[in-house]
């Protein structure tokens, strides 16, 4: 499906694809696919080894949308792979590069991580895991282009300038464009944020508002299907 992605028109539909698919990476890779309930997981939260330690699961269960099975099966992932309770962006970073081998993941790695780090402190805990896949797995449609949307605005002042298009699609093409389709040319990234602005920016002012951006992608029949790809994964 990542293949196929940039065979879709339309940059948003790559960027967004990507964040579906490489969460679905995320979540294979941490075990929290294809898992096994009979393991224990009515156990609690084991703490003694852990440096950070999460909120309890019943205040965690009423900020997001998962169970407490569930939450203890996302820990329990989340701690094999992250002992101290929490991952800083270069081990982030580590991890993600084995998904994506061909190329250089390392920019987009750090856009992603952004995007989890939701206080800033450079650091990504259990709970800014949890939030960020409460909103991709169980969010609204809404819920779901806003987290994309606050993943292309890099500076977080409410609109999406061409420039930052054009850092996340050099990201993107770093990451698996120039490897899997050497055949591409040099200005491609430029070309996909000149198409992205094409169909986004809907009064041509030369910046996308969350406002352009949802009711644009909602008109998108591509951007509907990748929205649903997470429904039931857990």
């Amino acid at each position: 499906m990542l293949c196929l992605a940039w065979e879709v028109e339309g940059l948003q539909t790559v960027g967004i694809l990507l964040v579906v698919c490489s969460s679905l990476k995320l979540m294979h890779f941490l075990g929290l696919i294809d898992l096994s309930v009979q393991d224990s997981v009515e156990d609690d939260f084991e703490l003694s080894t852990v440096c950070h330690r999460p909120e309890s699961m019943d205040k965690l269960q009423e900020q997001t949308k998962f169970t407490k099975k569930e939450l203890q099966v996302l820990y329990r992932g989340f701690k094999n792979e992250c002992p101290s309770g929490v991952v800083n962006e270069e081990n982030f970073k580590t991890i993600y590069s084995q998904f994506f081998p061909q190329g250089d993941s390392s920019m987009y790695a750090h856009f992603l991580f952004e995007a989890f780090d939701t206080n800033k402190n450079g650091s990504v805990s259990f709970e800014d895991f949890v939030f960020g896949l409460s909103i991709i797995l169980r969010g609204t449609i809404n819920d779901r282009l806003n987290w994309a949307f606050n993943l292309y605005d890099l500076n977080k002042d409410g609109c999406i300038t061409k420039e930052e298009m054009l850092d996340i699609m050099k990201s993107i093409y770093d990451m698996m464009g120039k490897y899997t389709y050497p055949t591409m040319q040099d200005d491609a990234p430029r070309e996909h944020v000149e198409s992205f602005f094409q169909k986004m920016d809907r009064n041509k002012d030369g910046v996308v508002t969350i406002e352009e951006f949802i009711e644009s992608c909602k008109k998108d029949e591509n951007i509907m299907q990748s929205m649903q790809l997470f429904d039931n994964v857990i």
